[in-house]
């Protein structure tokens, strides 16, 4: 076995090294209190999906909305917190819904729709059967807020990346007020006001602007000019660094803490936040580490979930004997295996043994039992675009 661990590690060595752009799925975790501490537990993918998922906002303390792609475009995907339902309420062939959120007062939701055409448009989609029209006209606009129900703040495209803008719903007006912003904008608890980050000056600043008045303030400091932040009820602000949440309390301090580390759950890069209405949930939209993906694969087998087992794999996954030998290709082939065997095999378990971790290759020395029998096995995954693209096994 040990000559063959060298071969492996030869092999993979000799391999190029293949930058692909990860997959990106929304994940949602719990917000607990424990002797006045806040922690965060029980986090779980809610997009599960091959391709771009991200943006999530909650239209209420039960339901997630977020940016889904499916069938080569993105859809505003709806996911029910108590049920775990996932549904989509846009299905648009001619664009692609971004940013989904609620309106307030009614029962929908707005979202920005990049037209294959390129027109990009803010339109409102009716949450029950995804009915839409069109809200603002004459106004590209990249990431929004609502501030009442006739107000929306946004970050439109101007002539040097993002300009603040304040458009009234009902006469149709449109007044820049700031240039150079990003693309966190925010109702802050408890104020009748917005945030948003400035990138006129290094460090970056994090503003608030009274959408009534025009007047800006400055609140704090950016961490590392960190573009995606999110407001907790109790005026903290925490924003995302890799595998890392920070915060600050920007009425008491002026220094960032570190909130929560991600990186023993196996997930990277996160980017954009939202927390529930009643300060239970938290969202993230993370990238998952190729060991991550890998131990999804094994739980799932374990738990002879044919469904959540195929979706850690790609559709063209190939599967070789080693050195070379291909023993299947495709998801179709997977299915039919992988069905019939967790039918017929009422006692399976997996268990690693050893783990080697080389870039995006997963090399697993598994004891396998099968019906009271036991296997050995080296098992060699390579994952691109967050999913498995290739297995080798060594019997």
């Amino acid at each position: 076995m040990r000559i063959k661990y060298v071969l492996i590690i030869a092999l993979l060595f000799s391999l190029p090294n293949l930058q692909a752009q990860q997959n990106t799925e929304v994940y949602l975790l719990d917000i607990k209190t424990v002797n006045g501490k806040t922690e965060m537990v029980n986090p779980r993918n809610i997009s599960n999906n091959e391709g771009y998922d991200n943006q999530p906002s909650f239209y209420n303390e039960n339901t997630i909305l977020f940016s889904s792609t499916r069938r080569g475009q993105t859809d505003i995907a709806k996911y029910d917190v108590k049920t775990g339902a996932l549904t989509y309420i846009s299905d648009t062939p001619q664009g692609s819904e971004y940013s989904p959120l609620k309106i307030p007062g009614k029962n929908s939701t707005s979202a920005i729709r990049l037209d294959t055409t390129g027109l990009q448009r803010l339109y409102e989609y009716s949450i029950w059967d995804g009915t839409y029209t069109e809200i603002l006209k004459d106004l590209s606009i990249g990431y929004h807020v609502w501030f009442d129900e006739e107000t929306i703040v946004s970050a439109a495209l101007g002539n040097e990346g993002l300009d603040l803008v304040v458009s009234n719903i009902k006469n149709g007006s449109h007044d820049t007020i700031y240039s150079n912003v990003g693309r966190s904008l925010h109702k802050i608890p408890g104020k009748n006001l917005i945030s948003f980050i400035s990138k006129k000056n290094d460090p970056w600043e994090v503003k608030s602007l009274d959408p009534k008045t025009g007047k800006i303030k400055t609140i704090t400091t950016m961490f590392k000019n960190i573009d995606d932040i999110c407001w907790l009820d109790n005026g903290h602000i925490i924003a995302a660094d890799n595998k890392t949440l920070m915060e600050i309390a920007p009425e008491e301090s002026k220094e960032w803490k570190r909130f929560l580390r991600l990186d023993k759950k196996g997930l990277n890069n996160i980017s954009r936040i939202a927390v529930s209405p009643n300060g239970s949930h938290l969202s993230l939209v993370v990238e998952q580490t190729p060991e991550a993906i890998v131990q999804n694969q094994l739980d799932a087998y374990n738990a002879r979930n044919l469904k959540a087992f195929l979706n850690t794999y790609s559709e063209d996954i190939q599967v070789f004997n080693f050195p070379n030998e291909l023993s299947l290709e495709g998801k179709e082939a997977l299915k039919e295996r992988y069905g019939a065997f967790f039918e017929s095999t009422p006692d399976l378990h997996c268990k690693i043994k050893n783990r080697i971790i080389i870039g995006n290759k997963i090399i697993d020395k598994e004891k396998v039992t099968i019906n009271g029998e036991t296997h050995w096995v080296v098992a060699i995954y390579e994952v691109e675009n967050g999913k498995i693209a290739k297995v080798t096994f060594v019997r």
